[in-house]
């Protein structure tokens, strides 16, 4: 079975009898209720080989076929695989019966944002972070065409250390639905967060439509209210339609014309995501989300340059790789052993030891670390990355939002004789053409001298190395 949501796994069998005991597919012992909907319940429930608390999505097969909304559920699938984000509840797997559809997604325990907003309004600095995370979150969903749509503080939960996930994608849109007029027609969203050229009927930018749910979000989180609100949801749309809110007093003049921007009711002039990462107001101590997914874990890279990975879908394997790899981060290189070298070559043929393939690349080289880590420091100036460096371990990061991220590619030195150097480079995250274009473009040609001092070291080496 599957443990990332990269796959889907389907079973023709009915539910089994472990199932209706609370056993889900001999992998998931569910929990209690922890809500429902029209199509669908979410349970909690624990992964019975990693022990991890999970959400489980049951959604009713035979409900979803009469309503013809089976479409709707494979694109709510095809969008969760999409976003790999801190701030979007990460989707782990989709499993199937032949009556039940299950997608098992990371549970979140601190509850919906609207639950710590019911009980009155927020400290600006809290409002501030929550509203940075969040951007932060909807501009990596539009970076790959992705228009959540229906944002609002029941669709944003928060973990146990008080940061933000958004969920609920299933009123969602991608790039690949807009008309050819470049728009969307489709009428969705909440009545209070729902942008005026929604209400218009006349196509939208849908990107736009989130930024105004955003602005109405940031107001509720500061304000402890709706900016627009009336008994009458006729008269509450009219107020929608022309813009019309007032601020209330506590609120400082850089808040109100970020509000003023976000909640303009023409959406040729309202904000865009730059311009708001760039705003006074929305800059002050915000820390920009780097993280990279390694072996299917969701791994951060915090301020001091130390990388820190979840322990979600942690199997024995990835536990002891995970051993080895801390065993590995030495001040001096790692020194390998044959069985080491056997291990990072294909069979036991050593020839394509030192060759690239797939989404990495190793050579050695008689250089000293020092000289390896300027040389790769060197390289990442040119391309302007961002280089940290722990140890014998060197990451550099990309800039640039590609496809699947920022391109951010690893290289850890290993020691294979007191004067021989292995250098290993991996892509950690980013879009595999864009690091295979860096690699032939700027690492190769860089590295050209220290792959000349690894022929004169070699050419020392004695022919019997078996």
């Amino acid at each position: 079975m599957a443990t990332s949501a990269t796959t889907t796994t389907t079973t023709k069998a009915p539910p089994t009898r472990k199932e209706s005991q609370g056993l889900l597919l001999d992998r998931y012992e569910v929990g209690k209720l922890l809500g429902h909907g029209t199509f669908a319940k979410v349970y909690l429930a624990r992964n019975i080989k990693t022990n991890e608390s999970v959400a489980i999505k049951v959604i009713d097969k035979e409900k979803i076929l009469k309503t013809g909304l089976m479409a709707h559920i494979k694109r709510e699938i095809s969008i969760l695989r999409r976003l790999r984000h801190p701030n979007i509840v990460q989707l782990f797997e989709v499993m199937a019966t032949k009556s039940k559809i299950f997608f098992v997604m990371e549970y979140v325990k601190g509850g919906e944002l609207f639950n710590k907003v019911a009980k009155g309004r927020l400290k600006e600095e809290i409002a501030r972070k929550y509203f940075q995370l969040l951007i932060s979150a909807v501009g990596f969903c539009h970076a790959r065409g992705v228009y959540h749509r229906d944002l609002k503080p029941e669709n944003i939960l928060l973990d146990e250390n008080g940061d933000l996930k958004v969920s609920d994608f299933g009123l969602s849109a991608i790039s690949e639905q807009i008309k050819q007029d470049g728009l969307f027609h489709t009428f969705c969203g909440t009545p209070a967060y729902v942008a005026p050229e929604v209400l218009a009927r006349k196509g939208y930018d849908a990107a736009k439509v989130d930024i105004w749910s955003c602005g109405v979000i940031l107001f509720v989180l500061m304000a402890g209210y709706l900016p627009f609100h009336d008994q009458n949801v006729m008269a509450m749309y009219k107020k929608i339609y022309k813009g019309e809110f007032r601020c209330p007093r506590w609120f400082s003049p850089e808040l109100i014309r970020l509000l003023t921007r976000l909640l303009d009711a023409n959406p040729e002039t309202r904000m865009t995501i730059p311009e708001i990462m760039n705003n006074r107001w929305f800059k002050k101590g915000f820390k920009d989300v780097k993280f990279y997914f390694e072996d299917d874990r969701l791994c951060s890279v915090q301020d001091d340059g130390v990388d820190s990975c979840s322990e979600q879908s942690l199997s024995e394997s990835d536990s002891e790789e995970e051993s080895r790899r801390r065993l590995t981060s030495l001040p001096r290189p790692a020194s390998l052993n044959a069985f080491d070298i056997i291990s990072f070559s294909p069979g036991l043929d050593l020839s394509g030891l030192f060759e690239e393939g797939g989404e990495g690349a190793r050579f050695v080289s008689g250089a000293p670390v020092s000289n390896i880590i300027s040389k790769l420091e060197e390289i990442a100036k040119v391309v302007s990355f961002t280089v940290r460096k722990k140890d014998c371990r060197v990451s550099l990061e990309g800039s640039r939002e590609g496809v699947k991220g920022p391109l951010t590619i690893a290289a850890e030195i290993f020691e294979l004789t007191p004067s021989l150097r292995m250098v290993e480079v991996k892509k950690k995250g980013g879009d595999r053409g864009e690091y295979e274009e860096f690699c032939k473009q700027e690492l190769k040609p860089g590295l050209q001298n220290l792959m000349l001092e690894e022929s004169v070291e070699t050419s020392h080496l004695p022919s019997d190395t078996e």
